[in-house]
C-alpha cells in the first residue's frame, strides 16, 4: 500500500496499489477528561463534500493525523438556494423530475405559468381523444349508436389503455433524462429509433397471441413512447442548431412540410405493399418485408445523423479535440471533429477512462493519513478540481476526478486535458504518481493556453463549450492553508 510520502511497501508502485474496503470513520465521541487536547484540536476540519440532498461528508483531521469521515444529514449551513428548496412546498424530489435543472434561473420568468396552464389544457384535450375513439370504433361496427354501446365502450378502454401505459414511457424520459439532449442530440435521436423498432416488434407478435393483445400492444406502446421522450428533444436541439438568424419557428414548420410530405408517401407505398399477393395471407412474408423496410429506415437515420455539424463541444468532440493536441499539438475543425465522433459509443468505454465527480473516499482509496490528501490539495490549489490516478493490476488507469466550488465547463476541459496527457505519457512502474500528476500539470500549464488559441484559429467557440460539471459532490476546503502545511 502506498505510504503518505508516495513510497512504496512491498514495492508495488503507488498507481497499483490494491484498492481496500475504506477504513476511514466516524470520528469518536470522547470526552476531554484527561487534560490532553482539546476535542476541536483532536479533529479539525480539513474538506467537506456537499450532495444535493443536504447531506455533507465532512473530512476531519484528528490529533494523530489520522483522516476521518463524518456524514452530516441536511447541514443547516447549506446555501441560501437549498434553504428556500427545503421550504418550498415542492418536494426537491418533484421539482428535479418536472423542471429544469437550475430552475428558475435556467428559464424565462413566464416558464412556470405557461407549463401550469398547458397541463390543463392537454388534459381536456386527451379527454376528448378518449370520447372520439370510442365513437370511431363505434362506427367501424364495434357496438352502435342504436343499440347497446358496451362493446364500444370496452374496446375503447382498452385502447386508450394501451395509450395510457406507453405514456408513462414519455413521462419517464423527460423527467429523469432531461438533461442528456443538449450533450449528445445525434446519439440519442438514433436510441430513439432503436427503442422505437423494439416496440413494433411486440405489434407484430399480436396477431400470434391475440389473448394477449392488451399486455402486447401495452409493452409496445411502452417502447415507442419512450422512443418518442428520446427523439422529441432530441429534434428540437437538431432544429436550434439549424438555425442562425433566430427562425426556429420557421425552421420546425419546414420541417413540418417534409416529414407530412414523406409520410404521405410512405402511406402510399405501404398500401401498395399490403396489396401485394402473399403479404396479408403469410405472416412471414410480412414480418421478413417490414424487418428489411426498417433497417433500410435505420440505416438512412443513421446517415442523415452523421452529416451533422456541431459547432458546439460535447464530450465526445472534447475528447477527440484534446487527444489530438496532446498527442500532436493540432486541434482539427468542427467539420473534422464531428466526421471523426462516433455516434453510438457511450462515453464509459471510451478510452482513457475517466470518472467525474467522483467523492474524495475513494479517491483515497482507504487511505487512512492526512499527507495524501496536503499533497493533492496542494498540488491542485490553482485548479477547481481534483485527479488522481487509481489502477489496479495489468487494467488500464482509471482518472478520478472532483470538482471544486465554482468550477466550470473549462475545468471540466482542463481535466480532461491532463488525463489525455497522462494516459499519453503511461506511467511506468518506477515512476512516482505525484511526480506525474506535477509534470501533467506543468504540461498543462504550458500548453492549455495554445490549445485554446488553436481551438478558435480552428473556429471554434468558447461560448459553446457544454462540459456539464457534476452537481454532486462539491468539494469545499475549509482550510486554505491546508497545502502550505504539507
Amino acid at each position: 500500500m502506498l505510504s503518505v510520502g508516495g513510497r512504496l511497501h512491498g514495492g508495488a508502485p503507488p498507481w497499483r496499489r490494491p484498492r481496500h474496503r475504506s477504513c476511514l470513520a466516524s470520528p469518536p465521541a470522547s470526552s476531554n477528561s484527561s487534560g490532553g487536547p482539546s476535542d476541536s484540536e483532536k479533529a479539525r476540519p480539513v474538506l467537506v463534500e456537499r450532495y444535493r440532498d443536504g447531506a455533507a461528508k465532512r473530512y476531519l483531521l484528528d490529533g494523530d493525523s489520522k483522516l476521518q469521515v463524518h456524514w452530516e444529514k441536511h447541514d443547516s449551513s447549506m446555501n441560501s438556494a437549498e434553504d428556500e428548496n427545503v421550504k418550498s412546498s415542492i418536494p426537491q424530489a418533484i421539482r428535479d423530475f418536472v423542471l429544469p435543472a437550475g430552475f428558475p434561473e435556467s428559464v424565462s420568468d413566464d416558464y412556470l405559468q405557461y407549463m401550469l396552464l398547458q397541463f390543463p389544457t392537454n388534459v381536456t384535450g386527451w379527454i376528448c381523444y378518449t370520447l372520439v375513439t370510442s365513437s370511431l370504433l363505434k362506427a367501424v361496427g364495434v357496438g352502435s349508436f342504436t343499440g347497446t354501446s358496451a362493446a364500444a365502450s370496452a374496446a375503447a378502454i382498452r385502447w386508450v389503455s394501451k395509450d395510457g401505459i406507453g405514456a408513462f414511457g414519455r413521462i419517464l424520459i423527460g423527467g429523469r433524462f432531461g438533461t442528456l439532449f443538449d450533450d449528445d442530440p445525434k446519439k440519442w435521436r438514433m436510441y430513439a429509433d432503436f427503442i422505437g423498432s423494439a416496440g413494433s416488434i411486440f405489434d407484430l407478435t399480436t396477431p400470434l397471441y391475440p389473448g394477449y393483445f392488451l399486455p402486447l400492444a401495452s409493452l409496445g406502446n411502452l417502447a415507442k413512447a419512450v422512443g418518442r421522450g428520446f427523439r422529441d428533444p432530441s429534434n428540437r436541439v437538431i432544429q436550434n442548431h439549424f438555425s442562425k438568424s433566430g427562425n426556429l419557428g420557421e425552421i420546425a414548420a419546414k420541417e413540418e412540410v417534409w416529414e407530412v410530405g414523406a409520410q404521405l408517401l410512405g402511406l402510399s407505398i405501404g398500401v401498395l405493399i399490403l396489396d401485394t399477393p402473399g403479404i396479408q395471407s403469410s405472416y412471414s412474408t410480412l414480418t421478413l418485408t417490414w424487418l428489411g423496410v426498417r433497417l433500410l429506415h435505420l440505416w438512412f437515420r443513421y446517415q442523415s445523423l452523421i452529416v451533422l455539424k456541431f459547432r458546439t463541444v460535447n464530450l465526445k468532440r472534447a475528447r477527440i479535440l484534446v487527444r489530438s493536441h496532446v498527442a500532436h499539438h493540432t486541434v482539427p475543425g468542427y467539420v473534422a471533429c464531428n466526421e471523426g465522433e462516433n455516434i453510438l459509443t457511450w462515453e464509459r468505454f471510451l478510452r482513457p477512462q475517466i470518472s467525474f465527480g467522483v467523492s474524495m473516499e475513494r479517491m483515497l482509496g482507504g487511505e487512512d493519513s492526512t499527507n495524501m490528501v496536503n499533497r493533492l490539495v496542494k498540488l491542485y490549489k490553482n485548479e477547481k478540481y481534483i485527479l488522481y490516478v487509481e489502477q489496479l493490476g495489468s487494467n488500464e488507469p482509471v482518472f478520478l476526478v472532483t470538482f471544486k466550488e465554482a468550477a466550470t465547463s473549462m475545468s471540466v476541459l482542463r481535466s480532461l486535458w491532463q488525463a489525455h496527457w497522462l494516459h499519453e505519457h503511461e506511467l511506468k512502474p518506477k515512476d512516482d504518481v505525484f511526480d506525474r500528476l506535477e509534470e501533467s500539470l506543468t504540461a498543462l500549464g504550458g500548453e492549455f493556453d495554445d490549445f485554446i488559441g488553436q481551438m478558435e484559429e480552428a473556429g471554434w467557440d468558447q461560448s459553446q463549450i457544454f462540459l456539464k460539471v457534476p452537481k454532486e459532490p462539491v468539494l469545499v476546503l475549509e482550510h486554505q492553508h491546508l497545502d502550505q502545511e504539507a
